[in-house]
């Protein structure tokens, strides 16, 4: 199939949402056309033990899980394009997809371009990512059992990770550059008053300590300057996420975060589906964007048969 054919769907990204969607619209008959992006894979693609997906027992590299992923799409049928959208027109039917100069349509579209976390942006958090520096208390915390951790950040998402940990983990620092929460009244108060967390008020990350795992948190006062080492043995950054939305801006329907709005999985455009972290502000895991990916392909099948019939009746 060339470029100017018409695909019965295009999938936007290639994270477990976009594969789940893939194989499911390959097995439907649908031939789906994945743009996978230059990022192919999503966040799994730099999570090393997955060990809470199902099937799993002994756990699996998040890389290689992705490649399995990919594996069973292709050996539906589906085609891949290892690049970036770089721009979208769905004001018409069939859509319209670029990537650089080359055109792609479609008739239906599955969006699923995922979050990305917001990092610190310091030397050791890249270099000691996934070796005790994560964005996910609920895929990474358990292998911490027992042990000191600090979470940064101050809103509820903080405050939801600190709690969480508090189940396995000895201990739960929480570093906030402010001098109070962000976060809702009910869940500051349970953190600050839970027994197994402390809280570094006015106090700025400066670098992760550690050769080859996080043995510490570097932070310095946002007043005096002055710094000191909170030990830990590991660092969840916990200030926020990103959805990579920015291409469907004016197009798609997105809160005030820039996630997508859907009904289901539809967004405001019919025969546009969404999946996965692009538009789920609450769970963001690997198994939930796997399960959205499937609604959103059969929701994708259902619409195209039911266009297909609205099409006939009317000839």
């Amino acid at each position: 199939m060339g470029a100017g054919d018409i695909n019965q769907v295009i999938i936007i990204g290639s994270g477990p949402a976009g594969l789940t969607a893939a194989i499911y619209a390959a097995r439907a008959g649908l031939e789906p056309l994945v743009i996978e992006g230059y990022g192919a894979g999503g966040q799994l693609m730099i999570t090393t033990d997955v060990e809470n997906y199902p099937g799993f027992p002994d756990g699996v590299q998040g890389p290689d899980m992705m490649m399995m992923f990919r594996q069973q799409a292709e050996r539906f049928g589906t085609r891949f394009i290892t690049a970036d959208v770089s721009r979208v027109d769905f004001s018409e039917r069939p859509f319209r997809v670029w990537v650089d100069n080359d055109e792609y349509v479609g008739s239906s579209v599955i969006v699923s371009t995922g979050a990305s976390a917001r990092w610190l942006g310091i030397d050791g958090e890249t270099r000691l990512r996934g070796k005790g520096v994560s964005a996910c208390a609920t895929c990474d915390g358990f292998f911490f059992k027992d042990k000191p951790v600090v979470v940064i950040g101050g809103g509820d998402t903080a405050m939801e990770e600190a709690l969480f940990l508090t189940r396995m983990c000895e201990s739960v620092t929480v570093v906030h550059r402010r001098d109070e929460f962000r976060a809702s009244a009910i869940m500051a108060e349970r953190v600050l008053e839970n027994p197994k967390i402390s809280v570094v008020w006015n106090a700025a990350v400066v670098d992760v300590e550690g050769d080859n795992v996080v043995e510490g948190v570097r932070v310095a006062d946002v007043n005096t300057g002055e710094q000191s080492v909170i030990p830990a043995a590991a660092m969840f950054v916990a200030i926020g996420h990103q959805p990579n939305t920015e291409l469907f801006e004016g197009i798609l329907d997105a809160d005030g975060e820039g996630y997508l709005i859907t009904d289901g999985t539809n967004t405001n455009v019919e025969g546009v589906f969404a999946c996965g972290d692009v538009q789920d502000t609450v769970y963001r895991q690997a198994i939930t964007a796997a399960g959205s990916g499937c609604m959103a392909a059969i929701d994708a099948e259902r619409w195209l048969e039911a266009a297909e019939h609205a099409a006939a009746a009317a000839n």
